[in-house]
């Protein structure tokens, strides 16, 4: 039987060239840049240097993770002026969007889309899968990866606080049926993220505040997270 892969990594809330200089030789698969309104929102022109860095590292043979944009119900208007300066792999959709919206994003701005899905913190109901199934079908063909966050009042998510992860296997039964990946975030950090990796292997995880000490990125915490995400 061959061996499982490593889930992907995703950090996310990146803000400083310098720790993107300092973390790029990581086996990182995603950057990701915050563009709704967030402590760790970046302006289209500073997200536009941090990947302007990451290509220029591409050209030296270096491979970099893909990039990222997060937002929140974003108009189309927005993404254009977004994608105009910062030209983005992936954009992910962390609210109510619709899945013509997400559908039209993907095909029109010719990116990769991530759909959010919030997880109360204080629901410990496991869904049944024609639960999840009414919820998600619609968003087949529309998105490339759906991931499992816990809800926050005041922006969606990024809240560093965890849901109750019994709930992931429903949505990765349904994932697989959909032919999409299934991603986790929600206040992972290193000491916790190989017991969620080793209890449920997700196709990849997602971290922005459980890698920061007083609210700035840490690198040694970025690089003891992905070593325990690939940890055997």
């Amino acid at each position: 039987m061959a061996a499982k892969t490593a889930p992907t990594v995703k950090i996310c809330g990146l803000q400083s060239v310098e720790v993107l200089k300092s973390i790029v030789h990581l086996p990182i698969d995603h950057i990701g840049f915050v563009f709704a309104p967030s402590k760790r929102q970046v302006t289209p022109e500073k997200a536009g240097e941090l990947i302007a860095f990451l290509k220029s590292e591409e050209k030296n043979g270096i491979a970099v993770p893909l990039t990222v944009g997060v937002f929140v119900n974003p108009t189309e208007e927005q993404l254009k002026q977004v994608l105009a300066v910062a030209p983005l792999d992936v954009v992910q959709l962390h609210s109510q969007e619709t899945p013509e919206f997400c559908r039209f994003v993907r095909e029109h701005f010719q990116v990769k889309v991530f759909k959010s899905v919030s997880i109360s913190k204080s629901d410990h109901k496991v869904p049944s899968l024609d639960e999840v199934s009414a919820q998600l079908d619609p968003y087949k063909g529309t998105v490339d990866a759906v991931l499992l966050d816990t809800f926050d009042p005041v922006y969606g998510g990024g809240s560093g606080k965890t849901f109750a992860w019994d709930c992931i296997p429903v949505y990765q039964e349904w994932a697989r049926f959909a032919g999409v990946q299934l991603l986790v975030a929600g206040g992972l950090q290193p000491d916790n993220v190989n017991e969620l990796v080793t209890a449920y292997q997700p196709d990849g995880v997602d971290v922005s505040s459980g890698v920061e000490t007083e609210g700035v990125k840490d690198i040694a915490k970025i690089t003891a997270f992905v070593e325990r995400v690939t940890q055997k």
